[in-house]
Parts: C-alpha cells; sequence; structure tokens
C-alpha cells in the first residue's frame, strides 16, 4: 500500500468491520480499507478484464501476511495458472491449490451413464475433495474461479443457486472470506449470483481503456462510480477518481503569491492568492506559459516547490526557452524547487493523471501546479466530461492550499474575445487574458485581467514583451481604444496623440 493510501485510510471510521486488504493498489482505498472479511464477493467480468490477475492479488496478499489462503479452480488447471502468474511476477510458492480443471483423461476415456445424470455421479466427489481440503487447511482466504462451471453438476437452475448458496456459506461459517468468479453470457447471465454476494466488483474493458466499478457491498460504504485500472506486468493497478472531498485538508495563509514583476503585480493588486485556480488564457504563441512560468521563478526564490505538467511540449524544449529569457529552470530543477513532468496524454486517463498529481503534492508538499494546456488534457479524457474532471482535480489542489495555473488556448489570434472555448471560466478565481496587437505593422502583444474573486484588480491592458532578459510588462495602454479587437486605434489625450 502507498503512503497516499495509507493516509487516505486514516479517514476510515474507528468502528468499521475488520478488513482484508485485496492488495490492489488504490482498490483497498475504493473499498474504504478491504473486503469486510468472512463475506463472498464476486467479481464479474468478460475474459480478459483482469478477474484472475485480481484473484491473484488477493491471496498473495493473505499469504505474504502468513494467511492460508486456497485457490479452487474449475476451469484452467493448476500448472497452467502458476505460469501465467509467474509471467507477471505473483510469487505463488505456499499458496495452495485444489485443481477441479478437466484432465486430458476425460476426453480420452468418454464415460457413459445409463441410469443416472452426470450430474449425479459427478458432484459427490467433487464436494468431498473440496470438503476434504478446507477442512485440512482450514484457509482464511479462498479464491474460487469459475463458481459457473457448478451449473454443469446441476439437473436445473434451481439446484444450482441452492448448490451454490450452500457452498459459499460452507465456506463463510468455517472464517474465510471468499472472491469468486463467473462466466456471465447472453444465454446464462449471472444474475442469481450477484443476488447472492456480499459484494460485486465490475470489471470493464473496450479497445485502450479499462475501468473497475464496486456496484455492491453489504456492511460498508464505498467510492461509487468507474475507476480506472490498469493491467501490467506489475499486475493489477487501480486509479480512484478523484472527488472533492473535506476529508483531505492542509491549512494555509491567505498571502498573495507575487510574480517578481512590479507591473503585473499591479494588474494583479499584488499577486495570485495561495489555493487558488488562475485560467492563463490567449492564442498560441502569445507567453502563456512564460508568464505562468514567472510565478514559479519567484516562488523558487522562497524555497517553494512547483511542477509544470506538459502535455503539448517536449520537456527538453520548454527548459531550452525558458532558460533563453532568463528563467533559471536547470538550477531549479536540481534544487528540486521545480519538477517539469511531460504528459502523453494518450497513455493516461483522468484518473491515473488525478493519481500522479496527488503523489506530487502530498509528498512533496508542492506548492504551485501548472496544466500546459487544458487542450492537452482533454486528450486524455477520451470523451467524458472534460469539465467534471478539471473541476474535481481543480476542487482538490485547493483544498491543499496548491496554487493551480490552468493554460488555456483560444483560436482567435485577434478579433473577439472569448476568455475559454470550453466553458470552464467559472472555476477560476483569477483570468489573466493576453492578446496581440497590430501596431504600426507590427504584431506585440497585450496583458490584462478579466476577473479576480478575492481582490479588485487593475482595470486596464499593459503592452508586454518577452526578451532575453525576461518578462516585460509596460505602462497601462491608456491612449488607445479598441485593444479586444487586436486592431487598437490611437486616441487623442491631454498629451496629444500617442507617439
Amino acid at each position: 500500500m502507498t503512503a497516499l493510501e495509507e493516509k487516505s485510510l486514516t479517514f476510515r471510521n474507528i468502528f468499521s468491520p475488520e478488513r482484508a486488504a485485496t492488495g490492489v493498489p488504490g482498490l483497498d482505498e475504493i473499498l474504504n480499507g478491504g473486503l469486510v472479511t468472512q463475506r463472498a464477493y464476486l467479481l464479474h467480468g468478460n475474459p480478459g478484464s483482469g478477474k484472475t490477475t485480481l484473484g491473484l492479488h488477493f491471496l498473495t496478499t493473505g499469504d505474504s501476511a502468513g494467511e492460508r489462503t486456497l485457490f479452487i479452480s474449475m476451469g484452467e488447471p493448476e500448472a497452467k495458472i502458476r505460469a501465467n502468474a509467474s509471467t507477471v511476477g505473483f510469487d505463488l510458492g505456499t499458496v495452495r491449490f485444489l485443481d477441479l480443471a478437466p484432465t486430458p483423461d476425460f476426453f480420452s476415456q468418454i464415460q457413459a451413464y445409463d441410469i443416472f445424470s452426470p450430474a449425479d455421479v459427478e458432484r459427490e466427489p467433487m464436494t468431498e475433495r473440496i470438503t476434504s481440503e478446507f477442512e485440512a487447511l482450514a484457509p482464511t482466504r479462498v479464491f474460487v474461479d469459475a463458481v459457473t462451471h457448478m451449473r454443469y453438476l446441476s439437473n436445473d437452475h434451481l439446484s444450482f443457486r441452492r448448490q451454490v448458496h450452500s457452498f459459499l456459506r460452507f465456506l463463510i461459517d468455517r472464517g474465510a472470506t471468499v472472491l469468486f468468479t463467473s462466466e456471465d453470457t447472453a444465454l446464462q447471465p449471472d444474475d442469481d449470483l450477484q443476488y447472492m454476494s456480499d459484494g460485486i466488483i465490475r470489471l470493464e474493458h473496450s479497445h485502450d481503456t479499462r475501468t473497475i466499478s464496486v456496484t455492491k457491498f453489504r456492511g460498508s460504504d464505498f467510492m461509487g462510480g468507474q475507476h480506472s485500472m490498469r493491467l501490467s506486468g506489475r499486475g493489477m493497478e487501480v486509479f480512484p477518481r478523484l472527488l472533492p472531498t473535506s476529508d483531505i485538508r492542509r491549512a494555509f495563509g491567505d498571502e498573495k503569491i507575487s510574480s517578481g514583476i512590479p507591473e503585473l503585480d499591479e494588474l494583479l493588486h499584488g499577486g495570485l492568492e495561495r489555493g487558488t485556480i488562475t485560467i492563463i488564457t490567449g492564442p498560441t504563441g502569445v507567453g502563456k506559459t512564460t508568464v505562468g512560468m514567472q510565478f514559479m521563478k519567484e516562488a523558487a526564490g522562497r524555497g517553494e516547490r512547483s511542477v509544470i505538467y506538459t502535455f503539448e511540449e517536449w520537456k527538453e524544449m520548454l527548459l531550452r526557452r525558458s532558460e533563453s529569457i532568463n528563467i533559471p529552470v536547470k538550477t531549479m530543477v536540481n534544487r528540486e524547487t521545480l519538477s517539469v513532468i511531460q504528459v502523453e496524454p494518450l497513455h493516461f486517463t483522468p484518473d491515473e493523471f488525478a493519481r500522479m498529481v496527488r503523489e506530487e503534492v502530498e509528498t512533496n508538499n508542492t506548492a504551485i501546479v501548472m496544466i500546459d494546456s487544458i487542450s492537452g488534457y482533454s486528450l486524455s479524457v477520451r470523451g467524458e466530461n472534460l469539465v467534471r474532471h478539471l473541476y474535481a482535480l481543480g476542487k482538490y489542489l485547493q483544498s491543499m492550499g496548491v496554487t493551480i495555473i490552468l493554460i488555456n488556448e483560444t483560436a482567435e489570434i485577434i478579433g473577439n474575445v472569448r476568455a475559454t472555448d470550453i466553458g470552464v471560466s467559472y472555476m477560476a478565481d483569477t483570468i489573466i487574458l493576453l492578446r496581440y496587437l497590430e501596431l504600426k505593422g507590427q504584431l506585440r502583444r497585450a496583458i490584462g485581467i478579466l476577473k479576480k474573486r478575492l481582490s479588485d484588480f487593475e482595470k486596464t491592458l499593459r503592452e508586454f514583451e518577452i526578451t532575453k532578459y525576461g518578462l516585460k510588462v509596460g505602462h497601462p495602454l491608456t491612449d488607445l481604444r479598441g485593444i479586444l479587437t487586436g486592431i487598437p486605434q490611437e486616441q487623442e489625450n491631454n498629451h496629444g496623440p500617442r507617439s
């Protein structure tokens, strides 16, 4: 279990029932600490969804803790299961097996029963083997894969229900916590097993996305909804969906974070408030990332740590470009006051990315998080609700006192002004607008504040430049009109026309 999971589990009710950890990173967090002991849980999913992998995690976790564990296999033979398990690092050396899978002799030695049905003849020996093995081992953890094979030992649907129900009661009454799988088909659905189980864990996969959800969990609360899941060479890993909560909170002050540029701080009436969300918005190449980096540069001077998650620009290019404008990112990285993490959005789901951010914030006490950019992050959402994921991530970071900077790219180079194109401006406590201007045949830049919840702000726009010495912000552009159109015009004032 990770340090983050241990911290989350400290918020469980002290009167909660005894738990059996599944051993799957993230899943025990969804289950509020693990499975309630001495109950039976159904793993529901299509072939290849990870049911057996989850069962192996469950058994090996108990085995490592000194518990007696039993794998009852009704489908695959023991040798094949052990071989497959070793490829993903599971050590099944002391896990006991009861192999009830058909042997090769079953095919070569055809048996016919003239008087009794096969179910009547074969059920009793299987029952005796289970009873004998269980009483000899007295396991506390049992994994049955797959219990639906018992249908073939039942004469009808009612006898199958009774047999399975009696089987599970036999295991539970003798002190075992049971995971069992089913083979659900259109012709033979497992609805009956869902009713008799104490909990249901659903595993689903489609294309490149895998999810896990808990739809039933008697005797305990749990985190609902679908959560991202990944199968790899290390087995199964679950990434709980981030939800706004009051359980995790860090105390922080109400001081303002300076940019280190007096003119920019004047626009903001002192800077950005700690624990707020700022959207820096504007067209491509206007300097959005550079403005965000300026706040991180100043934070590094105070010894605070910042992290940039770049979804679009290569890390090396970002470092080189920042150094060229007098932002010492390499020094900041070496001193661990800055971390630049390049994220390939098509390789991560929003739940995986949220877990990455949580680990960073709670392990390293990070003060500023910048996501560059929203459009790059949106690729990881894969058709889900982008605003919902951004909202949950933003509210969590705010509760931890982290200042969030979101880089947003607008489509228009000049013309009509829109804060964002995707409807997330309501989330922002501060919106910094960057614009291109055409003045005297030259393309120039302007910066201004559209919104600031926690304080007043300067209502004018200022011209700014990105130079080899850093970011340079000028005086208010009070002698121009039509700035937001991108094609401003000079207007006369008491000092005459603007030079």
